[in-house]
Formats: C-alpha cells, sequence, structure tokens
C-alpha cells in the first residue's frame, strides 16, 4: 500500500494551510521496503522521468571504506547493531541509512540508502581488534 506522503496540512507556526490543489500521483512516495540481512535480492522500479531504481530487499556483503588505509572493501555483513531510524530494527537486522552494523572486519556505520540505491556503502567506524596470545 502506498501512503501519500505530501505537504503538511499546517504551517510552522501550526496555523491551517490552505489547499491549493488535489493531491498529484508525482507528489506521493514509495513504499518502504525493508533490507534484511541474506542472500541478494533486488527488485527494479520506474523512476520518475522513465528512469529505474533498484530497491535492495536482501544482501549479504556490502563495501566498506577505511578512512585511515584510504580503500575499500567487499566484506561479509554479520549483522545490525545499532539503527536511529527504529530501535526495532535492530532485533530484525533491517539496514536503513545511518545504521551501524558489525562486519568481518568491525562495525561500520551505512551511508547509502539501501532501498533507494541498490547498493551498501559504508564507513569503517571501528576496527576489529585482535586478540594476542
Amino acid at each position: 500500500m502506498v501512503k501519500w506522503h505530501l505537504r503538511s496540512k499546517r504551517t510552522l507556526t501550526g496555523s491551517r494551510l490552505r489547499r491549493l490543489r488535489k493531491k498529484k500521483k508525482f507528489e506521493r512516495g514509495s513504499e518502504f521496503l525493508e533490507t534484511k540481512i541474506g542472500k541478494r535480492k533486488v527488485k527494479t522500479k520506474r523512476a520518475s522521468g522513465g528512469g529505474s531504481k533498484l530497491k535492495l530487499l536482501a544482501v549479504e556483503s556490502i563495501n566498506v571504506s577505511d578512512p585511515e588505509a584510504k580503500g575499500v572493501k567487499r566484506v561479509k555483513l554479520l549483522s545490525v547493531e545499532k539503527n536511529p531510524a527504529n530501535p526495532h530494527f535492530v532485533r530484525r537486522n533491517i539496514l536503513t541509512k545511518g545504521a551501524v552494523v558489525k562486519t568481518e572486519i568491525g562495525l561500520a556505520k551505512v551511508t547509502s540508502r539501501p532501498g533507494q540505491d541498490g547498493i551498501v556503502n559504508a564507513v569503517l567506524v571501528e576496527e576489529k581488534k585482535e586478540s594476542g596470545g
């Protein structure tokens, strides 16, 4: 079901806005597709202007950028550690932009929008500590 994410009915001060026209199809939003951890699964959707968007439904590896080593590695995704969008997304392993994920090389923060871009890019936040002994 597609919800209408349109202009607010109220101004910043709280007074009611007068409607200028009816709702238009190009103003409506798209449904939220939950990107989970699993075998890669992508859905293509037609975008405005005839282009296409890749909607990522499941992913198992991500591109992690290491600011210190100045390189990008493709690593296996293990779990979602923290998600500011919704605390319940952590339990359900749902990826959104800004989510902190656990990878093979350590914790990384997701910088791309998986439901819009069709790929998951992240920046390394905390490297995995090697246990010596």
